[in-house]
């Protein structure tokens, strides 16, 4: 057993060992006389430290069977931090992968930049874990098939930490109308502008000078950067600031989008599909390195159904009128009458999502309707930085006589690193 009080010499020493840390498993884990068995405990990694996911650092209570079972950050003032909170037995590492290689964790919780969040999450299923992972899901689009394809392929949970699809019950009226196909072509405009939706444009713009800088100390900057192309460092860079550069996440709207848009996707029934046509008013051109500003953005369904975003905080408002849902027939009337309560669904948050993992039941922010949500994110950040309208394929996942936008569906990684064929 260790103490929580660890030197860095001796947890990076544990992390270095590695696979050598596999095969010390604990009494609680293997169950026995006054333990839990594992089918009782819950046992958990966080790959991650910083952002929302820090609190899923939680202490092992002595006397109880150990239920955190490892921490990995490739900061390591941040880790040890992590590892003190947590304490025995609980190890620490750099590399994620070391994580993955034991068999006595059951979920992992992703709390890295997004540029990480598609592979770990891949990894991890294909590892037999079940997965919550921090927003946006992925950094591009295909990314994001490709971890519901593994979802899916090896039957494993995957929840997307949102603030969940509150306000959508089953016997929510758009809900209903959306579900029963009523609504072919005159859909309703739905804006997301302020002051209810906070995209925080400027907060999370990307700097366009910054002078290299060295690496601190402690700090595993390679394996930070992990399938990014390779850039000097600055901490404008490596820090929270990071979500204002393309190639680790989208700014402003690629943070906050999945809590705004998770809900209203459901109830307007797009879970699975996409829009047809994107457009966005942005000042041109955008800088290929750092995320810059927008004004808004209209996602417009093959049914009319439009969401436009406003950012409110440069540029004209967009010029489309919202609408409301259409008037209906007495026939359409019968038809969203009759669509059927839905069963309940495990939303975000760790405790639904742990209960979702004991009962073996789908989350509602699962791989597929994640995928869905975040591709509004990565189709109107594609808009932004192209400049112009652009018609999608929602089967195909591709941009329509369009090969630079679909360059940006599918983006190289750096060498090792590649999604699963």
């Amino acid at each position: 057993m260790h103490t929580n009080a660890q030197s860095r010499r001796q947890w990076l020493a544990r992390a270095g060992a590695g696979a050598a840390a596999l095969s010390v498993v604990s009494r609680g884990v293997l169950g026995g006389e006054g333990r839990k068995a594992p089918s009782d405990v819950l046992t958990r990694a966080t790959i991650g430290i910083g952002g929302a996911l820090a609190g899923t650092v939680r202490p092992n209570e002595p006397g109880k069977p150990p239920f955190m079972l490892a921490v990995c950050d490739v900061n390591e003032s941040r880790l040890q931090g992590a590892l003190n909170r947590a304490g025995s037995p609980c190890e620490g590492y750099v590399d994620f992968r070391r994580v993955l290689d034991r068999k006595d964790i059951d979920v992992v919780y992703i709390g890295t930049p997004p540029h990480w969040h598609a592979l770990i999450s891949i990894m991890a299923m294909q590892s037999g874990k079940d997965v919550l992972c921090e927003k946006p899901m992925t950094r591009f689009i295909a990314e994001g098939r490709a971890v519901a394809n593994t979802a899916r392929r090896y039957r494993r949970l995957f929840q997307i930490g949102t603030y969940g699809r509150f306000g959508v019950g089953s016997n929510d009226r758009t809900y209903k109308t959306m579900a029963s196909g009523v609504i072919k072509d005159n859909g309703p405009v739905v804006r997301f502008s302020r002051p209810g939706y906070d995209w925080k444009v400027k907060m999370w713009s990307g700097r366009t000078h910054l002078e290299p800088q060295p690496v601190p100390k402690g700090f595993h900057y390679n394996m930070w950067l992990g399938p990014s192309p390779f850039k000097p460092y600055h901490p404008h860079r490596a820090s929270g600031s990071f979500r204002g550069y393309w190639d680790y996440d989208g700014g402003g709207l690629a943070d906050m989008g999945e809590h705004y848009l998770d809900g209203p996707q459901c109830r307007y029934g797009k879970d699975h599909t996409s829009p047809v046509e994107i457009e966005a008013s942005a000042p041109q051109p955008q800088h290929p390195d750092a995320v810059q500003l927008w004004g808004w953005v209209s996602l417009k369904y093959a049914d009319g159904t439009t969401f436009v975003f406003e950012s409110g905080e440069w540029g004209e408002p967009c010029p489309i009128e919202s609408r409301g849902l259409p008037a209906l027939t007495t026939e359409q009337e019968k038809a969203v009458a009759a669509v059927p309560d839905t069963p309940r669904k495990y939303g975000a948050g760790e405790g639904s999502f742990e209960e979702a993992v004991r009962l073996r039941v789908e989350c509602a922010g699962n791989a597929d309707v994640s995928q869905r949500c975040a591709t509004l994110l990565h189709l109107a950040n594609i808009a932004i930085r192209l400049g112009r309208k652009l018609r999608y394929d929602p089967d195909k996942e591709q941009f329509i006589g369009d090969e630079e936008a679909n360059r940006l569906v599918n983006v190289p990684m750096r060498a090792p690193w590649h999604l699963p064929v």
